[in-house]
């Protein structure tokens, strides 16, 4: 793109798109001004807008034939109509996680608990598809925020599979933490699922991406994932869980743990997992096996930075980590949080490929070959652990 300021729009006005304004401070590749913002609650848009000093936009297609890139940072039932409307009109679309999903059929009396999984699959299949049509369509591009993918620590991890030319012969990942404290996310028909996709779509992410990135490396195509065996839990709404109070319990229809267990084309495997039921802050870990090397990735906790105290009275106004319970005695500090978790990367990255046409690392392909999995691992929950077959697009 041939421009001196590439103009931004941010939709939504939650916590994603706090957090992706307060990266997008840190873009230095090249020059951005968020000229506005669109959000269907006017009272929260104006809450996000004005201390930031930027416009409060009332049409969300308004916004959309002012800018250059718009950031979709709403609830993920919104994803495909907002993409689609983006692509037509040959704009960039940076879209946060998940995907796309199934969020029911619309009836009053849809559960999440019920529903065929299979039914869930399909629907998610065909609005991938409609969404990667109309990226083929437009002049724009879609831009997965998975913001693993860019995370210091997974790139040294690709850099250094790529540099050894290693092959990944399992991988074993996992996010978890106390609980997601929006009540959107305990909904199906508003989140598309639980721990498996809330959590479970970041590992999942990095998993493939290596595959993606070990092919393309090896034989000029990526490896992506062939089968999934999955199981799902429900733990805090069972009758006989004991709550003490330090775990999210206002799930609906949706489960809070997840195992899977990933097949990949050339037969090696990932081991994944996910939940919201631990505490001590957020554990976002990936460890990668290959046949000539073996890398950790510690995005949280680490121990760039611990302290203890005797009382967290002293610590009443410091942050420390995400999802701590408790700042007395010691605590991982993470002094850059956001660094280590990729989002300033991840953002400099995508505006080097606006700009220079760099290539995007965290794709299309890459956030169609996630949900196509994980939609694939339902079905396989539902089915006690059955291997399903995951139909990449």
């Amino acid at each position: 793109m041939n421009k001196s300021v590439i103009k931004v729009g941010i939709i939504g006005a939650g916590f994603a798109a706090r957090f992706h304004v307060d990266a997008l401070k840190r873009v230095f590749s090249t020059s951005i001004e968020v000229i506005g913002a669109y959000a269907r609650n006017s009272d929260k848009l104006l809450q996000f807008t004005e201390p930031r000093q930027i416009h409060a936009f009332q049409d969300v297609h308004a916004l959309i034939d002012a800018c250059d890139v718009l950031h979709v940072c709403t609830p993920p039932v919104t994803h495909e109509p907002l993409v689609i409307a983006i692509l037509q009109k040959h704009k960039h679309a940076i879209v946060e996680k998940p995907f796309t999903g199934y969020f029911g059929d619309g009836g009053a009396d849809f559960n999440g608990d019920t529903f065929p999984r299979q039914t869930g699959l399909e629907h998610t299949l065909e609005s991938i598809r409609r969404m990667l049509d109309a990226e083929r369509s437009s002049q724009g591009r879609i831009m997965y925020a998975e913001n693993w993918v860019y995370a210091p620590a997974i790139q040294k991890a690709r850099e250094t599979l790529e540099k050894s030319g290693g092959q990944i012969l399992w991988i074993h990942g996992e996010q978890s933490h106390s609980g997601s404290h929006s009540l959107a996310y305990g909904e199906w028909r508003l989140s598309g699922g639980g721990s498996m996709i809330g959590k479970g779509s970041h590992p999942t992410a990095a998993a493939i991406y290596l595959k993606h990135a070990e092919g393309r490396n090896r034989t000029g195509q990526p490896i992506r994932p062939k089968s999934i065996s999955a199981r799902t839990h429900a733990i805090t709404r069972m009758d006989n869980y004991d709550n003490k109070g330090h775990l999210q319990t206002h799930y609906k229809d949706i489960e809070d743990l997840a195992m899977v267990h990933i097949v990949f084309e050339d037969g090696t495997v990932a081991n994944l997992f996910a939940s919201e039921l631990v505490l001590g802050g957020v554990k976002n870990q990936l460890e990668i096996n290959a046949n000539n090397h073996r890398t950790v990735c510690n995005l949280g906790p680490n121990n760039a930075m611990q302290a203890y105290t005797p009382d967290e009275k002293y610590f009443k106004d410091l942050y420390v980590v995400e999802k701590t319970e408790t700042k007395q005695g010691w605590s991982s500090i993470s002094p850059d949080e956001g660094w280590f978790n990729g989002y300033q990367h991840e953002m400099d990255a995508f505006y080097r490929s606006v700009a220079f046409g760099e290539p995007i690392e965290s794709n299309s392909s890459l956030a169609a070959d996630v949900i196509a999995t994980i939609y694939a691992g339902y079905v396989s929950a539902e089915q006690k652990g059955t291997e399903v077959a995951i139909t990449t697009i």
